[in-house]
């Protein structure tokens, strides 16, 4: 199975540098040749001085409790909703492949699938690394249509942009930085819109508006039914930062937006105004990609609270209203923290998933899911993709072909299934069905 790109740094002068990966811990370590022995005294890892997680006593007797499960028939944006909690969602306990198509050109070295699907009203839309958009039966995954929306005399790849579909519209992003509303049924376009700078992620759709993100740190806010400029900020620069990014967050009439910088903004969904914001960088010693500051997890809005992490090292829960910080923690992540009841779940950097109590930050349990091919050696990065919560399980894909599954009362691997092909993008779930797209763009439909 060909080991493709988890994620990599991109510099302004140099573009993306690629960093390519391979095997897994989880699998039979390789026996090497003799090697000539160690020079004499104690190794310590560098590693091994950043702090590690661990859970907090004072939560050891705590029970977690979780809501119940719900079916969601649509999963309309990256993240699931606007707002991106999604709380408990329905899977049956035994899963089975019901169809497979490619949505297209998958990733290579020099373009990357870097958007989940999206499913509305019975209908899967993806784009590919072509910037594609191709439209498929949730039933059987029969394809319906296919628009093509890279400009003519541009080059077809894609590093950035992605699809929603809301108020009965596809909307697209691309990193050509233009913007498009289409006909769900045909693909035929509605409006478009040249915002002038490459677009990082995919829209999101609320308030009226189509919110983006480009890669010069500026927020869009487009009417979503003639495509219109409403209003527009810009955050802080960062010159280097990682290959992706996350989509704004809305609820309540407040756009959260990150930026590259470590920079998290709330601004008003009809102005642009500015609110609050906070800085989730957090600097550490002995790596330089550590310093990165880039949020490329996306922010979660849950009653009343905003969830955000950053690559360098930072997760809060902050208070949507007045922009208060309620607690803080060292973690590191470029996924999407999960939130259902009291409890917060997130994958971090180092390959551990961990429950964090939803109300002070505090870590009920932690589960290493394995970093690397060769521990000792600290060779072959594993990154894992994820989690979602469906059923009382919580779901997880890597770079290597691996998907787990683990309790979320108490970090138990419940179940190991080998994909088809490696998984850089967390799978999704919409009614009863659960979606996971390879890194070859193969998107894969169990029941």
């Amino acid at each position: 199975m060909k080991k493709t790109v988890a994620y990599a740094v991109k510099t302004a002068s140099i573009g993306g540098m690629l960093i390519v990966l391979s095997a897994c811990e989880m699998l039979p370590d390789w026996l090497g040749e003799a090697q000539a022995p160690p020079l004499p005294g104690e190794r310590i890892s560098i590693l091994a001085l950043e702090q590690s997680l661990e859970p907090d006593e004072g939560l050891s007797d705590l029970t977690v409790r979780l809501p119940g499960p719900y079916v969601n028939e649509n999963w309309p944006q990256s993240g699931g909703t606007a707002s991106h909690a999604m709380h408990h969602l329905t899977l049956a306990d035994d899963l089975n492949e019901v169809w497979r198509v490619s949505i297209g050109q998958g990733s290579d070295d020099e373009n990357r699938v870097t958007t989940a699907p999206v499913i509305a009203d019975g209908r899967v839309f993806a784009m590919d690394s072509e910037s594609r958009v191709r439209a498929f039966s949730q039933e059987d995954g029969k394809k319906l249509w296919a628009v093509n929306l890279t400009p003519r005399g541009e080059e077809d790849g894609v590093v950035g942009g992605g699809v929603s579909a809301e108020y009965g519209r596809v909307f697209a992003s691309t990193s050509y930085g233009e913007v498009y509303s289409l006909d769900p049924e045909s693909g035929g376009m509605y409006w478009k819109q040249d915002i002038g700078a490459p677009i990082r992620s995919a829209p999101t759709i609320a308030e009226g508006h189509v919110f983006v993100v480009t890669y010069d740190s500026r927020v869009f806010a487009l009417d979503v039914l003639t495509g219109e400029v409403e209003w527009s900020y810009e955050g802080g620069m960062e010159i280097t930062g990682l290959l992706g990014a996350a989509s704004p967050a809305v609820s309540s009439g407040t756009v959260v937006v990150p930026f590259s910088s470590g920079e998290l903004y709330a601004l008003r969904a009809d102005n642009g105004e500015q609110a609050w914001s906070d800085q989730l960088q957090a600097r550490r010693r002995y790596s330089s990609l550590s310093s990165i500051s880039d949020i490329v997890g996306f922010p979660v809005i849950d009653r009343g609270m905003v969830f955000a992490a950053s690559y360098s090292g930072r997760m809060v829960g902050i208070d949507l209203r007045s922009g208060n910080r309620k607690w803080v923690q060292e973690i590191s992540t470029t996924q999407t923290p999960w939130v259902v009841g009291d409890f917060i779940y997130v994958v971090t950097t180092d390959g551990e998933l961990v429950c964090l109590s939803r109300s002070n930050g505090l870590i009920r349990w932690v589960r290493p899911l394995g970093k690397f091919e060769d521990p000792e050696e600290k060779s072959g990065l594993i990154v894992w993709a994820g989690p979602i919560l469906a059923s009382d399980r919580l779901i997880l894909v890597s770079n290597y072909g691996i998907a787990v599954s683990v309790s979320p009362y108490d970090g138990k691997i419940l179940g190991k299934v080998e994909l088809s092909d490696n998984a850089s993008i967390a799978p999704v779930v919409a009614g009863g069905m659960l979606f996971v797209l390879t890194d070859d763009a193969q998107l894969v439909a169990y029941r």
